[in-house]
């Protein structure tokens, strides 16, 4: 098996991550299979120049089969795949969740990997109008990857997931090798349950702002988006540093919003806990 040119299959190629993947792929030299099973999402797959082949003749040739389908079924969809693929075959998913959770159906002499998108930085220094339209990743601007592969995975077969993973996520900066538990607490823990959080935190407030106090919305947005900027250039690269009212107003905000015990959403039970509830699990496996 070599690296440069694989066999792929994309099971679940007309949902959002599958036509995101997809099109990448269909730029690459590799030899891809794209199955989809709903009508709609069939349709967008030809609408993209790309043939369908059902999922029970794509995937017993490929070197790596990509499950892009939502996490809540891809367990069900790995028990219907794995016992097809071939031997030394890759399964490659997209997020942790259902890989931490003990969900996908396993077998000796399959590997299975998974490997999602950093998205590009918010550091990342744009110079065409490509870089600053593709604010997911995928299309113009260069992001970063993490991924976890099985312990015991040849370093040949590692480095044809990696190939893979570059070609789907293109361009890629570089590729992060952790734990599949390390992943998980990377996804959901620090990226949806701390900084997205922290997203809709700002956007509610920019609300309140606007709708409670009176501040004309124009204003208020070009005070808000300019101080996220020197709030995360200071706060996370240390550009510069806080005033001294101003890091009195941030342990105000802390001492007001924050839980004094939000640190436990590390521990492992809270992972856990999380992780159960985004897959609709009673627990996880593990």
């Amino acid at each position: 098996m070599s690296a440069e040119t694989l066999t792929v299959a994309v099971v679940g190629a007309g949902g959002k991550m599958g036509m995101r993947v997809s099109r990448n792929l269909q730029k690459s030299t590799h030899n891809v299979f794209y199955s989809e099973n709903s009508p709609a999402g069939q349709e967008r797959v030809r609408a993209e120049g790309r043939d369908i082949t059902a999922t029970d003749d794509a995937v017993p040739t490929a070197d790596v089969v990509i499950l892009a389908v939502p996490d809540t079924v891809l367990g069900i969809v790995s028990e219907a795949v794995v016992p097809q693929m071939k031997s030394g075959a890759i399964l490659l998913t997209l997020d942790p969740a259902a890989a931490y959770a003990g969900l996908l159906a396993k077998r000796d002499d399959v590997v299975q990997a998974v490997a999602h998108p950093c998205h590009p930085s918010v550091f990342l220094e744009r110079t065409t109008k490509e870089e600053w339209a593709d604010t997911f990743g995928g299309q113009g601007a260069p992001q970063n990857v993490v991924s976890a592969i099985d312990d015991d995975a040849p370093t040949a077969t590692r480095d044809v997931a990696e190939a893979v993973i570059r070609t789907i996520y293109a361009p890629v900066i570089d590729v992060h090798w952790v734990t599949v538990k390390q992943l998980a607490i990377l996804e959901p823990t620090l990226v949806e349950t701390v900084a997205c959080m922290i997203g809709t935190l700002l956007n509610e407030a920019l609300h309140e702002t606007v709708h409670t106090a009176g501040v004309p919305e124009e204003a208020a947005k070009a005070m808000l988006f300019g101080h996220v900027q020197i709030a995360l250039t200071n706060a996370l690269r240390g550009s510069n540093p806080f005033s001294e009212a101003c890091e009195i107003a941030i342990q105000y905000g802390k001492d007001t919003i924050i839980k004094d015990d939000w640190k436990k959403i590390f521990d492992d039970s809270e992972l856990d806990g999380v992780i159960a509830k985004m897959l609709k699990l009673d627990a996880v496996k593990r």
